[in-house]
């Protein structure tokens, strides 16, 4: 294009951002950045009764968080302002006037109840339903609409595209090639009877109005492009480059995604402890690929990428496990310190900035872990580093480093091998086991010597003899490697939980 890159982000403020919507965003915003070019968050307020009180800041404060940073937006001002289409009501009748005095607009002579008839009388005919096939040349002709109307509070009647009928051929960056009959071009409405525009009006008026050169948006909006060219062309605008995402579909594939399948706002992911890096990872390759195996992609990765070429036709899956691997991935690759100070709230995880002392963050250490100091949590963060998957689940994985649980026999009795042995012979190995340990130094290379040792004298294999002593010692589902759990512990505390383990045993 010899013209500038401007993409934009459309939402409506009718409830949280999830997946789909990132995604359509981070499209968007990643044409911006690679060309060189403006990102423009747009809100598409016109239906008044479905917005929802806050949503418009949750829309902002969900890009800002992932780091979709726009250039121009409500809370943003740029040329080409006000970005809520509530406030652009003026522009709207301005561009519908236009219409008017062209021919190609009409006043609505039937209400709502009135075309809900004729759609049951298609329905009945086994007919698709145009509205054009209801109403004559001569109420089509109608241009009495008196926009001032809705000024002064009286109400008006809707206002209707005249459309002219004929087919379509248009290229989509990523369906490819498209084309349609003159049969789904229809009579749409523009103005509503509040005085508010439709979407399919709206939109239209507002990509050209600021400069839009890529419009991206999902498959359901496909089959009304007909009716989209049909309406540039008689506004006389060039279209955008059009480009339709394939839907994101549930984790079995079956069908998009929702609600109930786990699409949840995305700022409780940063809520329980994903990455915002990570986020963006796996978002951007549901549906696109840079032709490669890679499957994790930096920021500035996906910015060089990124091509509406390689999205793919058909739904992507969402998969929460890949989403955990991602999470666990990019945890896995920072610097200890960085970690311990998101982890402890120090530093903003939406924004990265380091906390002030007055500044209180969200902490995911568990409660026990509060008068820890910060030389020994950092010890524990880095042993679980490599197990954690997301920030929510510390407390899972480090409880017992700060505080003894309970005993839970269950553990033993569970256990594919340990249920097998009776409780003295329980005992017995925890007895050698603290006679073994009770020489070494505690650092993990010498536990690792002395266990290595108790497990040749005693005949056992790893999964019994090593197994035992991390249950006997933690009392947790799981934990990290041994000697180093048992380092991170210390002497005192791991021979105090021995001898707490055998005597839970003789009274078990």
């Amino acid at each position: 294009m010899s013209k500038a890159v401007r993409t934009r982000f459309a939402p409506s403020p009718t409830g949280y951002l999830h997946v789909g919507g990132i995604r359509t965003a981070l499209f968007a915003w990643l044409l911006a950045r690679q060309a060189g070019g403006q990102f423009v968050l747009r809100l598409e307020d016109t239906d008044q009764k479905r917005e929802v009180e806050g949503a418009a800041q949750h829309i902002s404060d969900s890009l800002r968080a992932l780091g979709l940073d726009y250039d121009e937006g409500p809370d943003k001002p740029g040329d080409y302002a006000p970005y809520r289409q509530s406030e652009r009501l003026d522009i709207y009748k301005k561009w519908a006037q236009k219409l008017l005095d062209s021919g190609r607009a009409y006043a609505d002579p039937y209400g709502n109840e009135e075309v809900q008839k004729f759609r049951e009388q298609a329905q009945k005919e086994k007919k698709a339903f145009l509205y054009r096939n209801f109403v004559s040349e001569e109420q089509r002709n109608d241009t009495a609409w008196n926009p001032k109307a809705y000024a002064t509070g009286r109400g008006g009647v809707p206002l209707r595209f005249k459309s002219d009928p004929k087919a379509y051929a248009w290229h989509d960056e990523v369906m490819g090639e498209m084309s349609t009959g003159p049969e789904v071009v229809d009579d749409f409405v523009l103005i509503k009877s509040d005085g508010f525009p439709t979407y399919n009006f709206a939109h239209i008026v507002d990509d050209a109005e600021m400069r839009i050169s890529h419009v991206i948006r999902g498959q359901e909006f496909l089959a009304s492009v007909p009716n989209y060219l049909n309406l540039y062309e008689a506004l006389k605008l060039e279209r955008p480059i059009l480009a339709t995402m394939p839907p994101i579909m549930n984790e079995q594939g079956n069908k998009k995604l929702s609600k109930r399948d786990g699409a949840k706002d995305i700022l409780d992911y940063l809520r329980e402890g994903y990455l915002p890096e990570a986020l963006i990872s796996f978002i951007a390759t549901l549906g696109w690929n840079d032709g490669t195996e890679q499957e994790i992609f930096t920021t500035k990765e996906l910015i060089d990428k990124f091509d509406l070429d390689r999205v793919q036709k058909g739904g992507a899956r969402f998969d929460q496990r890949r989403l955990l691997w991602a999470n666990g991935h990019f945890i896995r690759q920072m610097e200890l310190d960085e970690l311990y100070e998101l982890v402890s709230g120090q530093r903003g995880l939406k924004t990265g900035e380091r906390r002030t002392e007055s500044e209180e963050g969200q902490s995911f250490w568990p409660a026990e872990a509060d008068e820890a100091s910060e030389a020994y949590k950092k010890q524990v963060l880095g042993l679980v580093q490599e197990r954690m998957k997301y920030f929510a689940e510390l407390p899972e994985l480090t409880r017992f480093f700060f505080t003894d649980l309970p005993v839970d026999m269950s553990l033993i009795k569970n256990h594919k091998k340990l249920k097998k042995f009776d409780t003295s012979e329980l005992k017995d190995l925890l007895q050698r086991t603290e006679n073994a340990l009770e020489t070494s130094d505690f650092s993990a290379d010498d536990l690792q010597a002395k266990l290595n040792q108790l497990l040749e004298d005693t005949g056992h294999k790893p999964a019994v003899l090593l197994s035992l002593i991390r249950i006997a010692t933690t009392w947790a589902p799981a934990s990290p490697g041994l000697a180093e759990t048992l380092a991170v512990l210390g002497k005192q505390k791991t021979f105090a939980r021995l001898k707490t383990s055998v005597k839970a045993l003789e009274n078990s």
